[in-house]
């Protein structure tokens, strides 16, 4: 075949990328346990025992999800995969850091509930073969995101740790119902949007240079804050409060391209933590300890900022550190006790990790064809992004905290399953942008080419 239709029918069928992933799960597996070998020799002085088996297992379970994927979603991203194995190998590392300063076993449970997530994430990749079955139901999403945030206020499987009404409890064993919340109302937000964009599209009243969003449209917008605020009020969290606000205000600009949506939302954010402040003591007692970290009695904040600034640009090294020292350390602080150990250079490399995840969600929306899917992809990606973002500036004092966990690295069996559900879904539907487009016009490869008999 000459050179010039060769490279056409390489842009029609790209690379599907698999090769690539393989590559870096097992760079990604490599970093996950030279962190763990790292924490004993640097806290015990010795190889751990169990350095083959943890290898081997960690192998095996990235080479299954890496399998289904090329099964499942020949064409997703090559890089989203290998990013959460490395996430998940360095959060690990930290916890069993903690676990031989504080003789507990929580590295087990921690590598357990991801078992569970890497399953969760196979029987989403097998049940979900097109993404847009899930916009059929927007209204019932909605719904359904809705009865999981109200759990927890139910008289007998609520239960309230730390002054957050955020738990139930069923057969001894706990779980967060808003962390399966956020990815159905990010499904519900996006089907409702692709519904509704064009009227909430349109320009009302002009303001300052601002197109300001008609009155008769601010239904949704209103509707989405009152309930957050119902959380923060009844639930005592700030965190799923903010992230469900959040995610709907970035969904309908990303929708609408208006930016008269985020000035609005951020006014009405600045209303709602003024009410709250004076309302809800709960958030008042946050914003006191962001302003003097040292009124705390149990030191979390104080501490958090201690070890950050103990760790420095470089790091004490993995098991060289004090992050024990720090309360709560493996779930809402495990960003301070990472900078402690791997300074302020390992901290950053980790945010690039989740600015890179975040930026191939955000790149699989913008190749979508369908509107749903765009949004889906923004919304999954940019929910993920707020996280983050609340949770380690919370940590570093940037903002108050909120109480949420930082995805992937913190202990926290609903935040890691859940999310591994999340990755799931950005699988699919990098799979579906990277996907070549169905043509009616034949494509054909070399051997087909061969065959072509000649007739006289």
């Amino acid at each position: 075949m000459p050179r010039s239709e060769a490279t056409d029918d390489e842009a029609v069928v790209p690379r599907r990328g698999r090769g690539t992933e393989l590559l870096l799960l097992i760079f990604a597996v490599g970093i996950s346990t030279f962190a763990y070998v790292n924490v004993d020799l640097g806290a015990l002085g010795e190889v751990p025992a169990d350095a083959m088996a943890y290898l081997g297992g960690f192998f095996v379970v990235s080479c299954v999800a890496h399998i289904v994927i090329r099964i499942r979603a020949p064409y997703a991203d090559p890089v989203i995969l290998p990013i959460v194995v490395t996430l998940c190998g360095l959060g690990l590392a930290m916890i069993h850091r903690l676990d031989l300063a504080d003789d507990s076993s929580h590295a087990t449970t921690q590598l357990t509930w991801m078992l569970v997530g890497v399953a969760l994430f196979i029987t989403v990749l097998f049940l979900i073969r097109d993404h847009r079955i899930l916009a059929r139901y927007p209204y019932l999403m909605g719904l359904t995101g809705l009865v999981l945030l109200i759990l927890p206020l139910m008289p007998i499987i609520g239960h309230s740790i730390r002054g957050a009404q955020i738990w139930i409890r069923v057969g001894g064993m706990s779980f967060q119902p808003n962390e399966a919340a956020k990815i159905v109302l990010t499904i519900a937000f996006a089907g409702f949007l692709v519904q509704t964009r064009d009227a909430l599209a349109l320009a009302g009243r002009r303001f300052l240079g601002v197109d300001l969003p008609r009155a008769r449209d601010l239904g949704p917008i209103l509707i989405v804050w009152l309930t957050a605020l119902g959380i923060l009020t009844v639930q005592n969290d700030v965190g799923p409060s903010v992230l469900l606000f959040g995610s709907f205000v970035l969904l309908i600009y990303i929708a609408t391209e208006r930016i008269s949506w985020i000035i609005l939302g951020l006014m009405l954010i600045g209303f709602g933590i003024y009410a709250a402040y004076n309302v809800v003591s709960h958030v008042r007692q946050r914003f006191d300890l962001w302003l003097d970290p040292f009124i705390d009695p149990t030191g979390q904040l104080a501490q958090s900022l201690f070890g950050l600034a103990y760790g420095g640009t470089i790091g004490t090294g993995l098991g060289q550190g004090h992050p024990d020292m720090i309360p709560i350390a493996e779930s809402d602080f495990i960003g301070a006790a990472l900078g402690e150990e791997l300074g302020l250079a390992g901290l950053t490399a980790i945010i690039l990790l989740y600015a890179l995840l975040v930026s191939r969600g955000l790149r699989a929306s913008l190749v979508l064809r369908d509107p749903f899917g765009k949004l889906l992809a923004a919304g999954l990606a940019t929910g993920l992004l707020l996280q983050v973002f609340v949770v380690l500036g919370g940590v570093t004092r940037l903002i108050p905290m909120s109480g949420l966990t930082t995805p992937f690295l913190a202990l926290g069996g609903s935040s890691l399953v859940m999310n591994w559900v999340l990755v799931a879904l950005l699988i699919r539907l990098s799979d579906a942008a990277r996907r070549p487009a169905p043509t009616d016009k034949p494509t054909f490869t070399d051997d087909a080419v061969t065959q072509v008999v000649r007739v006289p």
